[in-house]
């Protein structure tokens, strides 16, 4: 496969240009604020609420979760978000980062929904009635939708068109709203909304299985175009919010993108190419069953762009730490071993039954699979 025009690289790999709509400048930051992390026990928030109780900017730092977490220095409480009594662990903070949310694949549908929207509700209100001056949520940049006419890259205020389709996108959108609301329901409160790219480092996702199957399936006619967000970019852009070095809605993710040609070159894992329709209702299918836990919805982002600018952090000072290309070979050395199709994680006694080849072919026809989980519930 030829590799891409370098000039061309270059172009697409420069910072974005600045964003034609200016914004209004940030209010003046506060010094040293008392900031509340939720979720900080793990995943981002524990990287955040280490990153924070470590800095020189931030006084004190309130770590709120169903568990305590390892970082000794944050100030713990010990609370499901969704308790209102949550508003009496805000009273002293100025900005609270809320983080506790649930987008895991296994996690019953409506259940996530209920803890996730009412979790960001009862956050918000009991912000509010603390005094808290900022709430910084963090959705993803899935909000936008993918689909085959997005700008590349896609601005900030460019429309949310995804719909609930695809795993979790149907809460982040309802946080997205809840995040619009909220300064008209509760005047003096400031939130901003961090949109983060496929994001890698220490995450489950369909997106980041997708990276663990024998084959990358490619839809036939669409355009893939793939960037990403480590981690440490993520809970860096999530720092500058906290500082109130940038508001408003923020993108964050690498510079630039890759495609899917080049993926596949960065990989050395080839494609299987299948009509829109074959793929589409084979997914849909296995969804159906319950033999997966990635609805069909989930393939649009792996068939059209939804790539950001993060013109508005760049406009800030903030840059990316990590690139494209190397995000993609931690992923690669995270799921190392592991065996998934069509979101579906294979235990090894499947992997080894099925082989690459096995799993290609049951990726398009169910019926082994299925007659597999009906001789299972016949055994029970």
């Amino acid at each position: 496969m030829s590799s891409p025009d370098p000039t061309v690289r270059a172009a697409r790999n420069d910072p974005p240009p600045e964003h034609s709509a200016r914004q209004e400048p940030p209010s003046a930051p506060l010094r040293r604020p008392v900031v509340a992390v939720t979720g900080a026990a793990s995943g981002v928030g524990a990287l955040l609420t280490r990153r924070l109780t470590e800095s020189d900017e931030v006084k004190r730092v309130l770590a709120i979760d169903e568990r305590r977490g390892e970082v000794g220095e944050a100030r713990w409480h010990v609370l499901d978000v969704r308790d209102p009594i949550i508003a009496d662990k805000l009273r002293g903070a100025d900005v609270v980062v809320h983080l506790a949310t649930d987008l895991d694949l296994e996690t019953d549908a409506e259940a996530r929904t209920a803890y996730n929207v009412r979790g960001t509700q009862t956050v918000l209100t009991a912000a509010a009635a603390a005094g808290v001056r900022r709430v910084v949520l963090c959705t993803s940049a899935m909000v936008y939708g993918a689909l085959p006419d997005n700008d590349v890259p896609l601005s900030e205020d460019a429309e949310l068109r995804a719909t609930a389709e695809a795993t979790g996108v149907g809460d982040l959108l309802e946080i997205e709203q809840l995040a619009k609301r909220a300064p008209r329901a509760h005047p003096g409160l400031n939130v901003t909304v961090v949109r983060p790219a496929l994001l890698v480092g220490g995450t489950d996702t369909a997106l980041t299985r997708y990276f663990e199957s024998p084959r990358l399936l490619v839809v036939a006619g669409s355009r893939p175009t793939w960037q990403f967000c480590h981690v440490d970019d993520l809970v860096s852009a999530l720092e500058y919010a906290v500082l109130e070095k940038v508001e408003g809605e923020l993108a964050v993710g690498c510079d630039g993108w890759l495609e899917q040609e080049e993926v596949e070159e960065l990989t050395g894992i080839r494609r299987m190419e299948l009509p829109s329709a074959v793929a589409l209702g084979a997914a849909s299918r296995l969804h159906r069953l319950g033999l997966t836990p990635s609805p069909a919805g989930d393939l649009a982002y792996t068939m059209h762009p939804w790539v950001v600018s993060g013109s508005r952090l760049h406009d800030a000072g903030w840059r990316p730490r990590w690139t494209n290309e190397e995000v993609l070979a931690e992923l690669l050395e995270e799921v190392a071993g592991r065996r998934t199709v069509a979101g579906r994680r294979l235990g090894r006694k499947d992997a080894t039954t099925l082989g690459a080849a096995g799993a290609t072919v049951a990726l398009v026809g169910t019926a082994a699979l299925v007659r597999r989980a009906r001789k299972a519930r016949r055994r029970l």
